[in-house]
């Protein structure tokens, strides 16, 4: 007798992926999603790739050493970020989960305002208009109604299907696996379908939340629910930053144009822990992860570059030495985060500060000085 998820797999077998760079470096075409880039322009990718990773790497040493509290890594889908992040237009709203450093990167955040966040040094740091990346949200899934509510705006300003391409207003929602399980998200799905919303839904299915595999909470592929909300779902190769791309630049000028919203589905995997304070050794096989190494996202572009657009050894040993300043630039800036003020937790609460709480803050501040002396 077929168990529960193959009984599953024959009603709704797994799709193929939407996928423009294979595992091996080599370029394909899909008659859906076309892809004009040159090979300068995959060249940055590269860069970003590597330079998120590196950037990473060392929040996760940081942490080790005990400078930071927490960190979530990307290791594994930086080409899902950056593939979307890179499709965003200057006017576009990004709304992230903790684990958009890759997004982070492409919308200009400085890297040590994120570690700020994981210090405690900050609450957030950064004023989301400048960047027009909203601040990272720990609430699983609430950010999706944030991005929803935004497009809102975005349709009652005027800002979208007017055919002007500096006017014309996207939403992007990142969220995981695990969140797609949870209210806010599809509350987030029946206001953007019901209202035809400019939002695109970026779900990083790294196949893992936290503990739980994606088998146990969905007996469908991810993407497919999308219908079930009256809008267009894809999958496609979460470690192809040309794919990502692709998908997510069509996704959002569909939103741009009044087609509304569409969930796309980045089949990727968690390389690293859930956040530092978990073990996957009492869930995951190290098999498992081990068939993922074979599909790095930025190994396969390395491929391309070396093989096919021939790029040299000053190329890669440019990249490797912007790396290595980035990485001092995080270390050293990471110690020396300024500590906040105990008055800084009453800021950017209210546009205008009412009086009882100025009145409370002063009460603190003079509190605090006190046991402090």
């Amino acid at each position: 007798m077929a168990s529960p998820s193959e009984q599953v797999l024959a009603v709704h077998p797994e799709p193929d992926l939407v996928q423009l760079l294979t595992p091996e470096g080599q370029r394909v075409e899909h008659p859906d999603y076309p892809l004009e880039i040159t090979d300068d322009e995959i060249g940055a990718l590269f860069r970003d790739l590597t330079l998120v990773r590196r950037i990473d790497s060392e929040a996760i040493a940081l942490q080790r050493q005990g400078e930071l509290g927490l960190w979530a890594s990307l290791l594994g889908q930086e080409a899902a970020q950056i593939g979307a992040g890179r499709a965003l237009r200057p006017q576009d709203m990004a709304f992230p989960t903790y684990r958009e450093h890759g997004v982070a990167w492409c919308k200009d955040v400085d890297p040590l305002t994120l570690l700020g966040l994981f210090r405690g040094t900050n609450l957030g740091g950064w004023d989301p208009s400048t960047n027009n990346f909203n601040l990272y949200t720990i609430v699983i899934g609430a950010q999706t109604l944030h991005a929803t509510g935004y497009a809102m705006g975005v349709v009652r300003d005027g800002a979208v299907g007017t055919g002007d391409p500096e006017r014309d207003t996207a939403t992007l929602a990142f969220f995981g696996d695990g969140a797609s399980s949870q209210g806010d998200v599809n509350e987030a799905f029946v206001w953007a379908g019901a209202g035809n919303l400019p939002v695109v839904f970026f779900c990083q299915n790294n196949q893992w939340a936290i503990s739980e595999p994606v088998t146990t909470q969905s007996r469908v592929p991810l993407y497919m629910r999308a219908s079930g909300f009256g809008f267009p779902g894809v999958r496609v190769d979460g470690n192809d930053v040309l794919g990502c791309l692709a998908v997510t630049r069509k996704a959002l000028d569909d939103a741009r144009n009044a087609q509304g919203p569409t969930f796309i589905e980045a089949f990727t995997y968690r390389m690293n822990p859930h956040t530092t304070n978990d073990d996957p050794r009492r869930y995951q096989l190290g098999s498992e992860s081990e068939t993922w190494k074979l599909k790095d996202p930025i190994e396969r572009v390395r491929a391309y570059l070396t093989r096919e657009a021939g790029f040299g050894k000053d190329f890669f040993d440019g990249i490797e030495a912007e790396g290595k300043a980035l990485a001092e630039h995080i270390r050293a800036g990471c110690r020396t985060l300024p500590d906040p003020t105990p008055a800084s937790a009453f800021e950017h609460v209210h546009v205008t500060m009412p009086d009882d709480l100025r009145a409370q803050r002063d009460s603190f501040v003079d509190f605090v000085s006190e046991v402090s002396a």
